[in-house]
């Protein structure tokens, strides 16, 4: 039974909440996690430290757009974050590039079903877990089990699923 149903802007998601399950729509252009970099600094009065720096710039930004409109859903729910094993399920839709249309704006049909080109879905995927461990969950190694998808799709959006395991997932795995 679901909780609550609450439609947010486009620009923020809609959301679904159970006890055991999360559904959030994250409207905008998923940005893929890459490597990691650190940078060593030191400061005048003598502080030392280092940063660790995301190599994809854009990055930041959809990783602080999933946190907040997590943060609300989480916030709803009384802010306790999820513990124990859990699933997370991804889909990330992509808009499809100009090439794939004819003068009349009609799909080709020589236009790839599924984006097979990059960011890879795993990327897209570990910027996104990165950005809900604190907020969701307390750390992104409770996704047990994780599911990836890359779709063309209008408007570009992630929809996030966070549930626990079903018996048999935890059953297969005995």
């Amino acid at each position: 039974m679901i909780e609550q149903l609450e439609t947010l802007t486009p620009q923020a998601g809609r959301i679904e909440m159970q006890s055991d399950r999360i559904e959030l729509v994250v409207y905008g252009t998923a940005q893929p996690g890459g490597s990691k970099r650190a940078v060593s600094w030191r400061a005048k009065d003598g502080r030392s430290g280092t940063n660790v720096i995301d190599a994809n710039p854009k990055a930041a930004g959809w990783k602080k757009l999933v946190s907040q409109e997590a943060g609300k859903v989480m916030a709803q729910r009384g802010g306790a974050l999820l513990e124990g094993a859990l699933v997370a399920e991804f889909t990330f839709y992509l808009q499809r590039p100009k090439g794939h249309f004819n003068a009349k704006g009609q799909l080709k049909p020589s236009a790839p079903a599924f984006p097979t080109t990059r960011p890879d879905a795993g990327k897209l995927a570990r910027s996104t877990a990165d950005s809900l461990t604190g907020v969701v969950w307390r750390d992104d190694a409770q996704a047990v089990i994780e599911v990836h998808r890359k779709r063309y799709g209008t408007p570009e959006r992630a929809e996030l699923l966070i549930r626990r395991p079903t018996w048999q997932e935890i059953e297969a795995t005995r």
